[in-house]
């Protein structure tokens, strides 16, 4: 009796740390969604607004590829746009005349997902454009501004979630190598969106066989239950940085939930032997945890799924017998 009472009442203080946590999860959510609404709407609805109007009004778009994008052309994009600037602060008010400045010349420049443009008051903007499985995600916005043409550049605002490093890569790349910030940056997003879109896409066709699923905001810790099945199946992944889209610490684990009465009584009788309470063992899944590292998870999960009940009969023989 004394074993008996003793789990349930771990059960107890299991049921309330569960309680506790997706408490804390939904404020964090509610949290989340509140920081992220008005404001950050709003700048991007501004910078989207300056960014059409300055790609509008460009003379020329170039597309960039591998070594075309390098510190030379940054230099080159940072002359123009302070060149500009000057230009517009020497203008007479009211006189139409442009100076014969030769950077007039407005270009767009387009590197894989990221489009660059020049704004006024000697500013740069960097447009991320973000996609999963061929189709267009979300944009983000990053402004750059310096001084002068020898001073370095910061970041003057911007439009990456709250919780992205965007500061601690500023800190890091920004004033020594300012293309590999933009780069980047360009990564910590699309590494994000994919993620988020791996999440969303298996709670759209597998929701109804995932019975709990937690994940923190950059989608870089997962967790999520399977109990449509004779075992309870808990998934576990960890990413190793903000730029991965494959788990790198992956731990699957299949607990028995139903069992015949005679290896209930093996399993007992063992476990007293040994000195340890009666739940069950679980096992680990290593196929499922290899599919994990190699494949997204919407393609892992489907693998995963295909071969469960196999794999579960081989592990819990004993399982679903009356």
């Amino acid at each position: 009796m004394g074993e008996v009472n003793y789990m349930r009442e771990e059960d107890v203080k299991l049921d309330t740390v569960r309680a506790r946590f997706s408490n804390v999860l939904k404020r964090h959510s509610e949290l989340a969604e509140r920081l992220s609404r008005d404001s950050d709407k709003s700048i991007f609805e501004r910078l989207q607004r300056e960014f059409e109007a300055a790609r509008a009004s460009q003379t020329q778009e170039l597309t960039l590829e591998g070594e075309q994008w390098n510190d030379g052309l940054l230099a080159t994009i940072r002359e123009r746009v302070h060149m500009e600037a000057e230009r517009k602060a020497m203008q007479i008010p009211g006189d139409t005349t442009q100076l014969p400045i030769p950077f007039h010349e407005k270009i767009t420049y387009k590197v894989g997902n990221k489009i660059i443009c020049c704004l006024d008051g000697a500013r740069i903007v960097i447009q991320y454009e973000t996609s999963f499985a061929g189709e267009s995600c979300d944009l983000y916005h990053c402004v750059l501004e310096s001084k002068s043409f020898l001073e370095k550049m910061t970041v003057l605002e911007h439009t990456v979630p709250f919780f992205l490093p965007i500061r601690e890569a500023e800190n890091e790349f920004l004033s020594s190598n300012a293309i590999r910030f933009i780069d980047h940056v360009g990564d910590l997003l699309q590494a994000y969106v994919d993620r988020r879109e791996q999440v969303r896409l298996i709670k759209e066709l597998y929701g109804n066989q995932i019975g709990e699923l937690y994940h923190s905001l950059p989608y870089h810790m997962i967790e999520f239950v399977l109990e449509d099945f004779d075992s309870k199946v808990t998934v576990s992944l960890r990413y190793a940085d903000l730029i991965s889209t494959l788990p790198t610490g992956v731990s699957v684990l299949a607990w028995p939930m139903h069992q015949s009465k005679k290896s209930s009584d093996t399993i007992a009788l063992s476990q007293k032997g040994n000195g340890v309470g009666i739940h069950p063992i679980p096992a680990r899944l290593t196929y499922a945890e290899d599919a994990l590292r190699t494949m997204s998870l919407p393609e892992a999960y489907a693998e995963i799924v295909l071969n469960l009940p196999r794999a579960l009969r081989d592990m819990f023989p004993y399982t679903s017998l009356t």
